[in-house]
């Protein structure tokens, strides 16, 4: 049965390939229309001219095709690809620039990336450099990081142990063996789970694409189960997956990134197989720092007659009396009405419908039942440091640290997320730390004889919420000693590891979760329940609103790329057209001019 079933996925994608392949509409993402990086620009007024074009009434075009609400990875995607293929589009963002979490921002003279910290999956032909060549027109110039991804750091004191990552096709499994020489039949069958996980993705995806009705079915019929075990895999738990390979606690810290903040008990075993397999193939950095992704994908937004407007806040999305959106509201000094017959919001799921939406909308059943299974993510602690050294003299290199309480991670979050707020600022259980500076390589010649450090922790956004909604600057001086309390404790265990930085510290710039940047949730939260295939099939682009769609990392998953497949997977949808088969067709092309030039 199960390889009939397999023969008729087959078939049915075979099938509709050729059609498409010999009669299907293509569009301009086949095409490798781009031309070679040109030189990069830095000088900060040519580049506001692109990051922070600020929002007045008379900027908006008229008749447009599409209104994107947030400048974020996803945002941007979804407008690229549709301004791209011939829709009229307006980017509204909230902020003073442009790039969500790809955002960079300065602190007295050092420059520092709002939430991010390298790609992975970006070696040549790649679909998702294709894909971000394809948004950026080939612009956008990378550098390839030391294949030493991660040091993960388990315990305090003395007792501490340190195991290694290294990125390479076959050397991270081996190096891995090799640290874990008790355990080599629970590495192999753990690449063997994320080598499924990676091939079979595009079958979650497909959920999101198809009928709902039809995902249901083949889900509830056991079909699904029948075709690939990714759908087992996206319902187990990590702490169920790897407890079922092995019982060494410190092999499931090591293979289990626990950096998003839920524990191994709560969160996905496919999740987790993606995050590794991530970087399996090498790890990679914008030359310039993160801003200059949405730098590029502005500019290629503007070519094609769309616009990127900044402190444009969105306060309400227009729904007519037939449930269709039709409009947003941006209030500035005035209110500004904005209609458009496509609304996409990269905002957030949850930011969406409970902030966006009118209360007798978002109290519908339907729209409630949407939601089911989606909850808020943990709240992130930034800590961003400068020091007047090179990264030689501090002995930081681009490998990025993990830093681990213990490897009973499930119980010693549940702890501390259950403390009162003035004992967790000494009970921090996991930090990660990256340097921008040592990953960038035109930092050495724009910042000559300076380092930066970012370090980032999962809190409780409780302890922060007597201060939410008052500007920062109005919230007194317990604030700052409170989340400073945060930012010390966190640079002194940096210190641990790194202890020459204490001494060429010049700044210490804290970001809790109730600040307008960079601290906020970055989406809903990535338990179990949220990766479910159910949950997976009913949280699409598509939504109970009638012409909204949602873009960003709550349609795919957390982190760069899956914003940008969230980008994709709206871009789709709102199309009606898959877009991913263009770039599979341009992929396939370029692979055969590889294999070509190797003859």
């Amino acid at each position: 049965m199960r390889w009939l079933l397999l023969f008729l996925e087959w078939l049915v994608d075979w099938a509709r390939g050729s059609y498409w392949y010999l009669v299907g509409k293509r569009s301009a993402l086949c095409k490798q229309c781009f031309s070679p990086p040109g030189q990069q620009e830095f000088d900060q007024q040519a580049r506001d001219r692109v990051l922070a074009q600020e929002f007045s009434a008379d900027k908006v075009a008229s008749g447009l095709d599409v209104v994107v609400i947030g400048s974020g990875i996803g945002g941007l995607t979804a407008a690229a690809v549709l301004a791209k293929l011939g829709k009229k589009v307006l980017v509204l963002e909230q902020h003073d620039k442009a790039g969500g979490m790809c955002r960079s921002f300065t602190v007295k003279g050092f420059q520092f990336d709002s939430a991010f910290h390298y790609i992975g999956q970006l070696h040549e032909n790649s679909l998702l450099k294709i894909a971000l060549d394809q948004i950026t027109e080939g612009q956008l110039q990378i550098a390839e990081l030391d294949p030493h991804t991660d040091t993960v750091v388990i315990g305090k004191g003395d007792g501490h142990k340190e195991y290694t990552v290294y990125a390479g096709k076959r050397q991270m499994e081996a190096h891995l063996k090799k640290q874990f020489p008790n355990d080599t039949r629970a590495v192999e069958e753990f690449f063997k789970i994320m080598k499924v996980c990676s091939k079979k993705i595009h079958l979650l995806c497909d959920l999101k694409l198809v009928p709902l009705w039809f995902a249901r079915f083949i889900l509830w019929s056991g079909i699904a189960d029948w075709i690939s075990p990714i759908f087992k895999y996206s319902r187990t738990s990590t702490l169920e997956m790897i407890s079922s390979l092995t019982n060494n606690k410190d092999l499931l810290t090591v293979l289990a990134h626990i950096s998003y903040g839920v524990p191994p008990r709560d969160s996905s075993g496919m999740v987790t197989a993606l995050f590794l397999n991530h970087s399996k193939r090498g790890s990679f950095y914008p030359k310039g720092g993160a801003s200059e992704i949405p730098y590029h994908i502005i500019q290629v937004i503007q070519k094609n007659g769309g616009k990127v407007l900044v402190k444009a806040p969105v306060s309400r999305i227009l729904v007519d009396t037939n449930g269709r959106a039709y409009g947003v509201t941006v209030k500035t000094n005035t209110e500004v009405e904005i209609r458009a017959p496509v609304i996409i919001s990269s905002a957030g799921l949850l930011a969406t419908f409970h902030n966006l939406l009118a209360p007798e909308i978002k109290s519908k059943p339907e729209v409630m039942d949407h939601l089911d299974g989606v909850k808020p993510g943990r709240g992130f602690f930034q800590v961003f440091a400068g020091f007047n050294a090179t990264q030689e003299e501090l002995g930081i290199a681009s490998t990025s640290y993990r830093l681990y309480k213990s490897n009973n991670m499930d119980t010693v979050l549940e702890e501390y997320f259950s403390l009162d707020e003035k004992d967790a600022p000494d009970n921090i259980p996991m930090m990660y730390i990256s340097f921008p500076s040592a990953k960038d390589p035109t930092s050495k010649s724009r910042f000559p004889g300076q380092s930066s450090m970012m370090i980032h922790t999962v809190v409780n956004t409780q302890w922060f919420g007597k201060w939410k909604g008052i500007p920062e600057e109005d919230r007194g001086e317990d604030f700052n000693k409170f989340k400073m309390s945060f930012a010390n404790h966190m640079f002194d265990w940096a210190c641990v590891h790194f202890p020459k930085l204490r001494e060429k510290l010049v700044m210490l710039h804290a970001v809790s979760p109730i600040n307008k940047h960079a601290g906020a949730t970055l989406s809903a939260e990535h338990n179990l329940e949220r990766f479910k295939p159910l949950t997976i099939a009913k949280i699409r682009s598509t939504t109970p609103i009638k012409n909204l769609y949602i873009s960003g990392q709550d349609v795919f998953c957390t982190g760069f790329s899956g914003a940008l497949h969230g980008g994709l997977l709206c871009a789709s949808t709102v199309l009606g057209h898959v877009v991913y088969i263009d770039l599979l067709l341009l992929q396939k092309r370029l692979k055969q001019k590889a294999a070509k030039k190797l003859d």
